[in-house]
Formats: structure tokens, sequence, C-alpha cells
């Protein structure tokens, strides 16, 4: 970046670490809403708190990026704060299958999503194409770990997947540019 100044245009890469930021901090708030509401005593919770610590360590690094990149975080993280954990908690309180296929629904996108930056990166910035690779390896691993535990079971399961579904375009359409 040393040959960026103000006034010039910014990369592309740059939204992308901005989504990408906010989407590794709402899931950490979402799984913080349902460990929240759940415990840690079931199998569920426990599976909920291993994928937790992942996107931890995803925002860590995307945290991190952004500050050597000199990339705005966006504007509307508070927002993300309290929708996420409100959307953990939400889902916990219905029960397991729930939190599980709020899990899966949010996967779900994630993975089109990170494959679309992979398509749009190519090779322009390995850096961030090796972290998006890895993440998203691990984010289908948590789809496939949500529907191995019942998500597809939880009340009118289409319709909250859906829905759910639907919220996380519109997040990161938003978060791109905001």
């Amino acid at each position: 970046m040393s040959g960026w100044r103000p006034g010039d245009r910014r990369p592309a890469t740059d939204s992308m670490i901005r989504v990408d930021q906010a989407g590794e901090y709402g899931a950490t708030r979402i799984y913080a809403g349902q460990l929240a509401v759940m415990g840690d005593r079931s199998i569920a919770a426990r599976e909920i708190a291993g994928m937790a610590r992942q996107e931890e360590r995803h925002r860590a690094f995307f945290d991190a990026m952004m500050a050597r990149r000199g990339v705005r975080p966006t504007l509307l993280q508070p927002f993300w704060n309290v929708a996420g954990f409100a959307l953990g908690a939400v889902t916990a309180a219905i029960g397991p299958e729930a939190a599980m296929a709020c899990t899966a629904a949010v996967e779900t996108e994630i993975d089109k999503h990170y494959s679309e930056q992979l398509q749009q990166l190519g090779d322009s910035d390995p850096e961030l194409s090796a972290a998006i690779a890895t993440f998203q390896a691990e984010e289908v691993e948590h789809r496939d770990t949500a529907l191995a535990h019942g998500a597809e079971s939880a009340p009118v399961y289409p319709l909250m997947s859906a829905v759910i579904r639907l919220g996380c375009r519109l997040a990161i359409a938003t978060a791109k540019r905001v």
C-alpha cells in the first residue's frame, strides 16, 4: 500500500477486507448470543464453541490485515454487534436445531461469498486469497457440522434459512459500501 495517497482510488480488496471482517465479527456475535442462551453443557453448545473459536481467529486475521493495509471498518459495526448477538440468542432460545439452522444458513451464504471473492481476486493478492480459501474450508465445515446436528429439523427450517440467508446477502452488500 506504500504507493497509495489520499485521493487515490482504493483497490477493490479494501471492500473485500472490510466486508469479510464485518462478517467474521458478526459470526462471533451470533455464536456469543447462542452460547449465552445455551450454556456449555450440550453437544450442540460444544460444537458451537469450537466454531466460535475458529470465527474469532478469522476475525483477528482480518482485524490485523485492516490495520496493516489502512482499511476502514464498516460504520455498521455497532449494529452487527447487537444484531448478531440477537440472532444468535433468538435461534438458540428456539432450540439447538434452530441454532444449527442459523449456522447452516449463514455458512451457505459465506461459502458463496468467499467463492465469488476468490474468483475476483485471481492471483492479484496471494495473502488475501490464501486466507479466504482457508477460512472458506472452515465455513463449509461449520455448515456441514450444523446440518449433521439437526439444522434441517428446526421448526420452519425452510423459512428460517431463507430469511437468514437474505439477511446475510443484505449485510454483505451493505458492509462493502458503508
